[in-house]
């Protein structure tokens, strides 16, 4: 792990989950914690190539090894011991397409081609599923609203909406087999089916009446490049099953920790954020307050939450600090900033908190909805 685990006596205590949802629309910007948080971090803006570099290979490394292992394993015991390192290892590894999506590639060249060939290929995520569309979830005007492909005002859908969020992860290396293998390659033959996969099947988003418009100027040949590599990817692993080269247990392994890689990273985006907007555009202080810190002493986060995803409200107030530098900033913060600051509002103890406090909210009335 590259975050600081070290605690700090001004570590701000953490808030209860039995709080009623917050009154978002309206709320104005707390400039005092704004002004702050720019001026307490501008000598950590620049990202550490050589940490990028080595935190992802070694985190793919590890990922890649254990898959091999749970495959060559003995009995179903130590299978699964890998399986679980695989899942954790590649989850790490695979988020870093969060960080590609923010900082300057001019800052880490080549980052982007070396992440999407050694990670976004074999997992099927492509970089070009997640850049542009995350752009728009930290967008001061669309954030929340019903043009914001990343969020959905969850805690005030049906209880049952959580069960089947969660569904979805788990099929989700299906859909992307299906997604690269099939529907790209017939995309490129049928010019209208074509449109129906850049618009509904191009984007890692949540909010299904999103429909992404087509690639233009440098990310188009971007785009082109990564979703040929991941075709190509696709195609050969449903031909080498067809032919039996790849035996069924091996392949059930590989589509089942790409599943489990998807499941954690679907549990960790419920409690991203509260879901306690219903689409009107928020301040920046608003989104804040919507968004969750799960700061130390909780170990876990380290697990379900790394490369700096513990520290997500954090990250909507300053989107363009690299991940190894939220740490110190929240450290930072909350030595400058008093306990009644707006800053110490957006902190949580732990995951099981957060997502009880969400599937709370989810059968709370909904006003004859």
């Amino acid at each position: 792990m590259t975050d600081t685990f070290a605690l700090k006596p001004a570590d701000a205590p953490t808030r209860e989950v039995r709080e009623p949802r917050i009154r978002l629309s309206g709320v104005a910007d707390d400039r005092e914690m704004m002004r702050a948080a720019a001026e307490l971090t501008r000598d950590l803006q620049k990202p550490k190539q050589w940490l990028y570099w080595t935190d992802c290979l070694v985190s793919a490394a590890i990922g890649y090894a254990a898959l091999v292992g749970a495959v060559l394993a003995p009995n179903v015991g130590w299978a699964l011991l890998a399986g679980v390192v695989s899942i954790l290892a590649l989850y790490r590894a695979t988020l870093f397409i969060h960080e590609i999506t923010h900082v300057k590639h001019s800052l880490l060249p080549g980052f982007r081609t070396g992440w999407n060939v050694l990670v976004g290929m074999p997992m099927m995520l492509p970089s070009f599923m997640y850049e542009g569309i995350h752009a728009i979830h930290h967008s001061r005007t669309r954030y929340g609203t019903a043009e914001d492909p990343e969020y959905l005002p969850l805690a005030h859908m049906k209880p049952s909406t959580l069960p089947i969020f969660l569904l979805v992860s788990v099929l989700m290396p299906v859909g992307l087999l299906i997604r690269f293998g099939i529907l790209t390659p017939l995309s490129l033959i049928f010019p209208k089916l074509r449109r129906v996969v850049v618009a509904k099947y191009s984007g890692l988003q949540i909010n299904p009446g999103y429909e992404r418009k087509a690639p233009t100027g440098e990310f188009r040949r971007q785009w082109a490049f990564q979703e040929t590599i991941c075709s190509i990817w696709a195609i050969g692993v449903i031909a080498l099953v067809a032919t039996g080269i790849l035996p069924l247990k091996a392949f059930a392994i590989y589509m089942g920790v790409i599943s489990g890689v998807a499941v954690i990273n679907q549990v960790r985006t419920l409690v991203a954020h509260l879901w306690e907007n219903e689409g009107e555009p928020l301040t920046v202080t608003a989104q804040f307050l919507d968004s969750v810190n799960v700061p130390p002493p909780s170990f876990l986060p380290y697990l379900w939450a790394p490369v700096g995803l513990r520290y997500h409200a954090l990250h909507h107030l300053l989107p363009s600090l690299p991940y190894h530098s939220l740490t110190q900033a929240h450290y930072r913060l909350t030595e400058a900033l008093g306990l009644e600051s707006t800053y110490h509002k957006a902190s949580y103890p732990t995951l099981s908190g957060l997502m009880a406090r969400l599937a709370n909210n989810t059968m709370k009335p909904r006003d004859g909805r």
